[in-house]
C-alpha cells in the first residue's frame, strides 16, 4: 500500500469527518481518479513528437498513455478529424495515490517562482484542474532528452458534491493552494 493512500485511510479520514461534520464514513469525499492529459498539436505536422510526449507521459505516470484524436477537423489550425493530437492517462488505485505524491512532494516544489496553485480550478462539483506548463518539474525526465517543453493538464476528479470539501480533500493530501493575499 502506497504511503498516501495508508496516510489517507488512517489520519485524513477521521480529519475530514471531523471537519466536514460527516457521520457516514462512506460519505466522505475521496480522489476516485487523476486525469493526465498533454496536448500536441505539432503533432499534425510530424507524428514522431506525439511519440516522444507519450514515452515522456508513461515515465511520468508509470502507465501507458491513450493516443487522442481529433475530433472535428478545423482548418485554421491545419488539422483534420482522426489525426492524433494528444496523450492521455487515467489513474486510478495505488498508481494514482503515487502519482499524487510525487507531484505534491516532489515536482510542484521545482517549478520556479512557485506561489502555490490557484484556488479558482474547481468546476463547480467537486472537480480540481491543474495546468503545467513544463514536463521537466518532474524527475522522471532527463533534460539532456527533451526535444520541446510542453504542458499538461492534470484533473482530479472526487466524490464530493461541492468544491468545499474537494478542496479540504485536496489541502490535507498536501496540495499546496495560494494564499488568498497573493
Amino acid at each position: 500500500m502506497s504511503r498516501l493512500r495508508s496516510t489517507y485511510q488512517e489520519t485524513l479520514l477521521p480529519q475530514l469527518m471531523k471537519d466536514l461534520s460527516i457521520d457516514n464514513v462512506w460519505a466522505v469525499p475521496k480522489v476516485s481518479k487523476v486525469i493526465v492529459n498533454m496536448g500536441v498539436g505539432e503533432a499534425a505536422a510530424n507524428i514522431k513528437l506525439l511519440d516522444a510526449a507519450m514515452e515522456e507521459m508513461a515515465a511520468i505516470t508509470g502507465q501507458r498513455p491513450v493516443m487522442r484524436r481529433a475530433k472535428k477537423s478545423v482548418a485554421a489550425f491545419k488539422i483534420r478529424e482522426g489525426q492524433p493530437v494528444g496523450a492521455c492517462v487515467t489513474l486510478r488505485g495505488a498508481k494514482m495515490y503515487e502519482f499524487i505524491d510525487r507531484l505534491v512532494n516532489i515536482a510542484l516544489p521545482r517549478v520556479r517562482d512557485f506561489r502555490g496553485v490557484p484556488t479558482k480550478s474547481f468546476d463547480g462539483r467537486g472537480n480540481f484542474t491543474l495546468g503545467l506548463e513544463d514536463q521537466l518539474i518532474f524527475p522522471e525526465i532527463d533534460y539532456s532528452r527533451v526535444d520541446n517543453t510542453r504542458g499538461m493538464n492534470i484533473t482530479f476528479v472526487t466524490t464530493s458534491p461541492d468544491d468545499a470539501g474537494a478542496r479540504r480533500l485536496l489541502e490535507l493530501l498536501g496540495m499546496p493552494f495560494r494564499r488568498p493575499n497573493q
